[in-house]
């Protein structure tokens, strides 16, 4: 996915398959005691070869093949987390967002391959995750007979799957056969195991069903291999699987590699090759993103790829289109550029995102021509330009519409991400509804800007023209809409920074910039003084890791437009941002501090250190400045060192450091 999250920036959120969903209403919510995080995936043997050699890079200091991972097949179905307290299965929960799922326990409890009682011998909380899925055999049997009974079939096993499970009525679930693999824990009061291997086996003596598949290597060799051979039994097996999953196997080496912000350092999923078809270009169409880039979709006639009617097909750019990558270099030979009326290869790549490859030119029409890119908004009419690289000097792969808040495409594409999962979350402002606000030109019920949301039913109140008469609305979810509203007058800082869309600023970094500056004054502030480009405002935003000078410049360009100031005081007059909280209890000496290290660590790596630092609540900079609270100083520090003591900064061995933080 690297390419395509390279060229797509963030402006084609509809070909992307997020990590969940935000939990649909129809069930009740449930908080996952520990997240379901993603993995990340890798899609080739050097992408293996790496993940390894990372594992041991972060590990440090162990043999060749001294690390054992687990190799298992990746169930394409649904996560689904099982709770056990006193040995009783008490509640079964969807991933959802990773944090809250679904509580569908009572469609679970239909499915017979899940023990709602474990033995004796198990801790009294266990949480026991896995997939649930149908079998492709029971798919073709369910199909067979929706023909037979002249109704609708069903596109392919994984979403039979998922909405078998979210019916209403748990009968209906009954019904449709569905099966599941266990092959990991959430909450356990207890451990039974010391390796993940042990832990599956475990779960296959409580009874669930675990894969027989799965095994436990040493190698990259045999790793591969495996690989391989799971690849070549695939169109065999009964289950639809899309990929292999690689876990280090020790659980102690497990907690030591830790979490990155969405997925463990300890895992990955190697997922196999992107199923191809081949279809015809129709049309290409031209959508305007949130920051204005001009994205080309190619229309496509139907086509079945990978069990899924694809008939969309991002083009990415005006370079792809012309056989040109990201860097420059050619990726399909001169003639191979896309035009409507091409016979194409599609395919869908990690199984989900649908991609134009290449051309077939003999079966190019005479008459065709060469796709010209616009060079004006189709929305709104503004210049579309490709920005200048600064250092490179090259044009950027984007084209980005100049209008601004005054392209109607850019602003209820801001409206919508304002009002999304990990921004504001306001429940019942979907596409739908975001559409008929901003498309409305009353003023009683318009939505042009994010504050124009939170003063709605002030002007609904004053209005002859109510909401709830409107067709689509009515008494109850008008009244639900503005509770879920007025529940958003507080907002948790990192929140409104990633609802504040500034370009390149995501979730990851919205946090980061939250737990930096702690209060959204601090924040406003700090970005106003880094304005020039230079200072100690400056290096301080790009001392914080993680974040580049490319993020750091739009973060300061965002708050020197007096259009995007204008909506943000309006905003503020609204809501009120709550300054950031320590991610770890008080009792933790370095929560909130800022520590750098600095020369050679003996007793962790620098990845380690760094990792354990930032779950006890510190902020691990890369440079030392007056907000630097302690240095970790090592055999052959240099300049980090003589920067400390120039400042008064507190200097401290790693023997003392550790004393520090308890061991």
């Amino acid at each position: 996915m690297d390419l395509i999250e390279e060229l797509a920036a963030d402006d084609i959120v509809e070909f992307y398959e997020a990590v969940g969903s935000r939990p649909s209403g129809q069930f009740p919510a449930i908080a996952h005691a520990r997240p379901m995080l993603s993995l990340d995936n890798t899609f080739s043997d050097e992408d293996v070869q790496d993940f390894v050699s990372s594992v041991y890079r972060f590990l440090g200091q162990l043999p060749d093949d001294s690390i054992a991972f687990t190799a298992e097949p990746k169930i394409d179905g649904l996560s689904m987390s099982l709770r056990y307290v006193n040995r009783k299965l008490v509640t079964a929960a969807t991933r959802g967002d990773g944090t809250t799922g679904e509580n569908v326990t009572a469609n679970i409890r239909t499915i017979k391959e899940i023990p709602t009682e474990l033995p004796a011998d198990a801790p009294d909380v266990v949480e026991v995750r896995g997939e649930v899925y149908m079998a492709k055999s029971d798919f073709l049997a369910l199909n067979a007979q929706m023909e037979a009974e002249g109704k609708q079939t069903y596109v392919n096993p994984r979403n039979t799957a998922s909405g078998s499970l979210r019916q209403l009525d748990p009968k209906v679930t009954a019904n449709r056969k569905l099966r599941f693999f266990a092959y990991a824990w959430g909450e356990m009061s207890q451990m039974p195991a010391e390796t993940q291997w042990e832990m599956v086996q475990v779960f296959g003596r409580w009874g669930f069903p675990i894969n027989p598949l799965t095994q436990r290597l040493t190698s990259v060799s045999a790793i591969l291999d495996h690989y391989h051979e799971i690849g070549l039994q695939r169109p065999d097996l009964d289950y639809d699987i899309d990929g292999v999953v690689y876990k280090v196997d020790r659980l102690d080496l497990q907690a030591r590699l830790g979490f990155r912000s969405r997925s463990p350092r300890w895992a990955t999923a190697h997922k196999f090759p992107a199923e191809q078809a081949f279809t015809t270009v129709e049309a290409i169409d031209i959508q305007v993103g949130r920051t204005g880039a001009l994205t080309p979709v190619a229309r496509l006639k139907p086509i079945t790829v990978g069990g899924v009617v694809v008939t969309n097909a991002t083009l990415h750019n005006e370079d792809y289109i012309k056989g040109i990558g990201n860097s420059g270099d050619r990726i399909r030979p001169d003639d191979h550029d896309i035009r409507i009326g091409d016979t194409v290869i599609v395919q869908r790549a990690g199984d989900v995102i649908p991609q134009v490859l290449d051309v077939v030119l003999e079966k190019r029409p005479e008459d065709s021509a060469a796709y010209v890119f616009p060079k004006t908004c189709p929305v709104c009419g503004s210049h579309a330009v490709r920005e200048k690289n600064e250092k490179t000097g090259k044009l950027d792969s984007v084209t980005r519409c100049t209008g601004g808040f005054v392209c109607r495409a850019q602003a209820v594409e801001h409206i919508k991400h304002f009002v999304s999962r990990n921004a504001f979350d306001i429940e019942g402002l979907g596409t739908k509804q975001v559409d008929f606000f901003f498309e409305s030109d009353d003023p009683a019920l318009m939505i042009r800007t994010a504050p124009d949301i939170f003063t709605l039913k002030a002007r609904q109140d004053q209005s002859l023209t109510k909401l709830e008469n409107i067709e689509g609305f009515g008494r109850v979810s008008v009244r639900k809409l503005f509770e879920a509203i007025d529940a958003r007058r507080e907002i948790a800082l990192h929140r409104l920074i990633f609802a504040l869309g500034i370009r390149h600023v995501g979730e990851t970094t919205a946090k980061l910039l939250a737990r930096s500056y702690g209060s959204y004054a601090a924040f406003a502030e700090a970005m106003q003084a880094a304005a020039p480009k230079f200072g100690n405002a400056w290096s301080e935003l790009n001392s914080i890791e993680g974040i580049g000078e490319v993020v750091a410049a739009s973060i300061v360009e965002f708050f020197k437009e007096p259009r995007n100031l204008e909506v943000v005081q309006r905003l503020l007059s609204e809501v009120t941002p709550l300054d950031a909280e320590a991610p770890v209890a008080s009792n933790s000496p370095v929560a909130g501090k800022t520590v750098v290290f600095t020369g050679s660590l003996e007793r962790f790596t620098r990845d380690e250190a760094k990792a354990r630092a930032e779950g006890l609540g510190a902020k691990v900079a890369g440079s030392v400045s007056k907000k630097t609270d302690y240095v970790v100083a090592g055999p052959g520090a240099g300049s980090k060192l003589d920067k400390a003591r120039e400042l008064g900064v507190q200097v401290m061995t790693e023997d003392e450091w550790l004393t520090l933080i308890g061991g």
